[in-house]
């Protein structure tokens, strides 16, 4: 039996490409969003209550991974890219049917739309539905992941003077907190887990309308080299 289904909004967020994404929600707080729905779920009826809610479940579309044949064993980034295991074990983005879940703060409604913190989503992300987060549920002290017992540790940031003053700049255009949004996006390490750090290789994301470039100075170490506007023209 085959099921469609209609997105009932877009998320709109701060990540305008899936690299440098962080892996799981919640890890940078300062990564933010707006979810716009589409009628008739754009009435207020819709989201009565929700302002006493602090987190919502979110489920969308994976819109932009690929597809292809069906993936039984993926190889995850937190286990270094080199060991595979069962799908159903995985966070991965290879589903048998392309649908995401994650869990982001709700700072507040405005005009219809909600106000979102937190999320791991790219930005055009098509929303299935919207779920309040119920702490006697959905919190269970007990739980255990032996592959993802505790999050990663991050790495240290740094940052070259030129790149510093650009994302300072930035942050008082778009009234956003760019350095935050950066610094907790890169302590993640994002490059490919099968690359070795090296100063000669330098790795690029999009924030906003921002292009963010650093490299690696050790496995431990790495620095942001700019932060630049992209011209919307390419």
């Amino acid at each position: 039996m085959a099921y469609s289904f209609e997105p009932i909004g877009i998320v709109h967020s701060c990540f305008a490409e899936k690299f440098a994404i962080p892996r799981q929600p919640l890890l940078a707080p300062a990564a933010q969003g707006v979810i716009e729905l589409y009628p008739p779920y754009d009435k207020p009826e819709a989201v009565a209550g929700l302002e006493g809610v602090s987190h919502l479940w979110l489920l969308f579309v994976f819109h932009a991974a690929a597809s292809g044949d069906a993936h039984l064993r993926v190889r995850p980034p937190r286990l270094g890219g080199n060991r595979r295991i069962g799908v159903f074990a995985s966070r991965a983005t290879h589903r048998p049917n392309p649908i995401g879940q994650s869990v982001v703060k709700l700072d507040g409604i405005a005009d219809g739309r909600l106000l979102i913190s937190g999320l791991d989503i790219l930005d055009g992300t098509p929303l299935l539905d919207i779920k309040p987060y119920v702490p006697y549920a959905d919190s269970i002290p007990s739980a255990s992941n032996a592959l993802a017992g505790l999050p990663p540790a991050p790495i240290e940031i740094s940052w070259s003077d030129q790149a510093l003053t650009q994302a300072s700049a930035e942050a008082r255009r778009l009234d956003r907190p760019v350095v935050a949004l950066i610094e907790q996006c890169l302590a993640q390490d994002p490059k490919p887990a099968y690359q070795k750090p090296s100063p000669s290789r330098e790795y690029g994301g999009r924030f906003w309308d921002l292009n963010v470039r650093w490299h690696y100075l050790d496995s431990s170490l790495l620095r942001i080299l700019s932060v630049e506007r992209v011209d919307p023209t390419h």
